[in-house]
């Protein structure tokens, strides 16, 4: 196993900076032109890759440009255009019902505060958070997918479980001008060599500091489980 440094503020620091090194074009990878697309293509993304979101949102965003085309589309035209998407007709249902909500209390526009957005349906902070930052350019906190909770775990730079726990443990620690970069990083790695599964250990830029490491680590923090 690694030996990761003192403090998780400098096990933090030391994870970004090495992070920037090996992706140093890392960025948000949904593909969008304005804030009711990036709020559709989040939505979508919920426990869907964003490879697949994109493939789906090249030609739905043909088809639906306003919040009123979603709202008045019917329910099962939408499914059907979002059929290659995990969970599609709950996620058609959302839309339509928060592109609904937009029209009607939004004067059709994307609201630009966490509360209002996440009384969206299918909307969570997770949600809100990506809108906010790439949407608006509000940044008050820091998204976390299941990327950045596997890997902040694996990593020791926090012990909480629910990304909401992960979220406000990270406020604390991550530095506020990274707040953004720090989850696209993370999302690039996870995807690279930290996967879920079988993380590529004996190539990874973190693994002298990486309590997880598996060399000689017995335990997966992430998930508290052997490996």
């Amino acid at each position: 196993m690694g030996t990761p440094r003192e403090t998780r503020d400098d096990q933090t620091v030391e994870v970004i900076d090495r992070l920037e090194a090996e992706y140093p074009d890392s960025t948000i990878s949904l593909r969008y032109s304005n804030r009711l697309e990036l709020l559709i293509a989040v939505i979508l993304s919920a426990q869907c890759t964003d490879e697949r979101v994109n493939a789906e949102t090249e030609h739905l965003f043909e088809t639906y440009q306003s919040p009123e085309d979603y709202a008045n589309a019917p329910q099962e035209e939408l499914a059907e255009a979002l059929n290659s998407i995990n969970f599609y007709n709950n996620k058609a249902g959302y839309i339509r019902e928060a592109c609904e909500l937009i029209v009607e209390e939004h004067d059709g526009e994307v609201p630009d505060t966490m509360d209002e957005l996440t009384e969206l349906p299918g909307v969570g902070r997770k949600t809100a958070n990506v809108v906010l930052q790439h949407g608006h350019d509000v940044v008050e906190g820091i998204v976390v997918d299941t990327h950045v909770q596997r890997l902040t775990r694996r990593l020791g730079i926090t012990e909480e479980e629910r990304p909401e726990a992960i979220e406000q443990d990270l406020l604390d620690i991550v530095p506020e001008g990274y707040w953004v970069q720090f989850t696209h990083l993370l999302i690039d790695h996870g995807r690279a060599t930290c996967t879920a599964r079988n993380p590529d250990c004996e190539s990874c830029v973190l693994a002298d500091i990486c309590p997880s490491e598996k060399g000689d680590g017995d335990i997966d923090l992430a998930s508290g489980d052997p490996w």
